[in-house]
């Protein structure tokens, strides 16, 4: 029996830890031979490390007789052993207490259960940081598993859940629907899901319901069926594509206005032109009355085709660097007025650096459209308040606007008490002519003019609305670094009603023949030598003809294969001292903003003839 036992890893030690007895396996298990171990200090030969304090150890052995538990104990060669291990306490013949301590060797089972552990914690660490929601449930539609995503996601705890049938997940018709999915699937085989992807309808804790793409998997566990759903969030994706369509939308719908605008324009330099030349010749009385209504008609009707322009992203714009704090400030005493006494108008300007590079009046024109509709919206009165402030957009909320680049902005935030507006409304109204307003009180085109002006000076729009509480508009301007340049002080003349005469000879290039005589005549009314061509290549055989042209005057858009800035270009190069002056029903996208030929001016259609006799003789002057 002895021999039976010496082979076990069985040791024997006073009750003060004094080994006395030393088996075989003990040898084995620790490296120790029995002369070196019998009459040494069994926890000092061992190094052994306890899970509780010593002497709570030794109150147990004398209270119960017995402890069992894990311990750290160091073999010979250094390394350290855990082993499970039982003390049973005796009473020796000579009175003595000693302690038969029975050690099992469980290294290699704690080594297995910390890679279990790591390999856990691993997976933990996957399924908690992946965007993807995970759910494992059973063959019965039973939740077993849900992970962190999930609980993001639906918006309840993993506690809440587990336990209770997945379908509580979903709302109705798929609620009811689904056990009978699973059960089919049982009886038939047949996929519906498993192992496809589909979208599909969740329902969050507080009753919301979202888009989401749903894969399920299959396996088996302890011969149980377990199926695994992998959840993506398809909210934001499906508002990109919505914007992604509607910016889409609007560009052709812009392309199209702006078109239309630009045919217009001619129409209207046409009537204005002739209208202006009549005038000229008619003596006082009811016809100069008459003619000026006609007049005025067509000056409403090129801040029409403005508005377009500006919808479509085509007018001319002038750029120049502004601090929004001070232009937004120095504009609110003509909003107080427009917008009368029962509206409260509050600025805020928030901290410095609010510098862009911005057409200062098609801002101002913005924000009164802004200010318009939000009084139209407060009949009884209310508030609006106008705060400025410089904020970062980051990647992450660029990716959510397909135009927006993330970066530095100047937001000009404007916030009504009015009437608001519904879902349906918001996503409709910065289409051109879509109104809520009576027929008669509104084109539809301010918010389109906003929308075409931010998107033109590299901005971002966004409405908010709620029906009963109000709407904020937020514009989203691209920031500048350093200090507003020194502006020169502008000389505004004599103010005499005279338009400025000469007699250089000027070369007029425009493909609609209506536009082309009224520009022709005008420029000879005021003592100009004027040749005229209907497109490029003419011009440029005029131009070697012509040595002595002193300025060209040219439409943009033209056929015949040359536009106006190509032209423009051309002549430089035959006549680099020749002055140039674009015109235009609209400016292309970018166009007016670059430097196609340097020294070179833009009058945009439709143009009065002190506006030409004025830009002509300034740039003749400056030669």
């Amino acid at each position: 029996m002895v021999h039976v036992l010496d082979g076990a890893d069985i040791l024997i030690h006073r009750f003060d830890g004094t080994i006395t007895h030393w088996s075989i396996g003990c040898e084995n298990m620790y490296g120790w031979a029995r002369e070196e171990a019998v009459g040494e200090t069994v926890h000092e030969l061992l190094a052994t490390q306890f899970p509780e304090p010593v002497e709570n150890i030794r109150n147990q052995l004398k209270s119960r007789g017995f402890w069992q538990g894990e311990i750290v104990h160091r073999h010979k060669s250094g390394h350290d052993i855990h082993v499970a291990s039982r003390c049973v306490l005796v009473n020796l013949p000579d009175g003595d207490l000693a302690v038969i301590q029975t050690n099992s060797d469980v290294s290699a089972l704690k080594r297995a259960q910390e890679v279990v552990k790591s390999r856990e914690a691993h997976l933990s660490s996957i399924l908690d940081t992946v965007p993807d929601a995970m759910v494992v449930i059973d063959d019965k539609g039973v939740v077993l598993s849900f992970s962190k995503a999930a609980e993001r996601l639906f918006g309840m705890s993993s506690d809440q859940i587990c336990g209770r049938n997945v379908s509580n997940l979903m709302p109705n018709p798929y609620r009811d629907a689904h056990d009978g999915y699973i059960d089919h699937y049982i009886d038939t085989g047949e996929k519906r899901i498993i192992g496809y992807g589909r979208v599909v309808t969740g329902q969050r804790a507080d009753g919301s319901q979202f888009p989401m793409e749903l894969h399920v998997g299959e396996a088996t566990a302890n011969g149980e069926r377990i199926f695994t759903g992998f959840i993506r969030d398809l909210t934001s994706r499906y508002k990109i594509e919505e914007d992604l369509r509607q910016a889409q939308k609007m560009e052709a719908v812009g392309q199209l206005t702006g078109g239309i605008a630009h045919d217009f324009n001619n129409l209207l330099t046409v009537i204005s032109g002739n209208l202006e030349m009549i005038e000229d010749k008619l003596p006082p009385g009811n016809l100069r009355e008459i003619l000026g209504e006609a007049q005025a008609a067509a000056e409403d009707g090129a801040m029409l085709t403005a508005q377009l322009l500006a919808f479509g992203r085509r007018q001319p714009l002038n750029p120049k660097h502004a601090d929004l704090g001070q232009l937004v400030g120095g504009f609110s005493d003509l909003l107080r007025r427009t917008l009368g006494e029962n509206i409260r108008l509050s600025t805020v300007i928030d901290g410095s650096g609010l510098n862009v590079l911005v057409d200062g009046s098609q801002l101002q024109n913005a924000i009164l459209n802004i200010a318009l509709n939000a009084r139209d919206a407060m009949l009884k009165g209310g508030s609006l308040t106008t705060t400025i402030s410089r904020v970062y957009l980051d990647a992450d909320y660029a990716k959510m606007y397909p135009e927006l680049r993330s970066g530095n902005f100047v937001l000009v935030t404007m916030t009504d008490t009015g009437s608001g507006m519904t879902e349906e409304v918001r996503k409709h109204a910065i289409e051109p002519f879509f109104t809520t307003k009576e027929v008669g009180s509104g084109t539809g085109l301010g918010l389109s003019m906003v929308y075409g002006f931010v998107k033109q000076s590299g901005g971002h729009l966004q409405l908010y609305s709620e029906v009963g509480r109000g709407t904020t508009v937020r514009i989203y301007l691209p920031a500048i670094h350093g200090a507003k340049p020194q502006e020169a002080a502008s000389d505004h003349g004599s103010g005499e009603n005279q338009l400025p005469q000469g007699d250089e000879v000027v070369l007029v290039v425009e493909d609609d023949a209506r536009v082309r005589r009224v520009a022709v005549a005008r420029l000879a009314s005021m003592g100009y030598t004027v040749r005229e061509a209907e497109n490029g290549h003419r011009a440029l055989d005029l131009l070697k003809e012509n040595t002595d042209v002193a300025l060209l005057f040219t439409d943009i858009v033209m056929p015949g294969g040359m536009t106006g800035d190509e032209l423009a270009r051309e002549v430089r190069i035959l006549r680099p001292d020749i002055a140039v002056l674009f015109t235009s029903g609209y400016s292309e996208p970018g166009l007016a903003g670059k430097d196609t030929v340097p020294g070179a001016q833009w009058l945009r259609k439709p143009y009065t003839a002190k506006e030409l006799a004025l830009r002509v003789r300034e740039l003749l002057d400056a030669k």
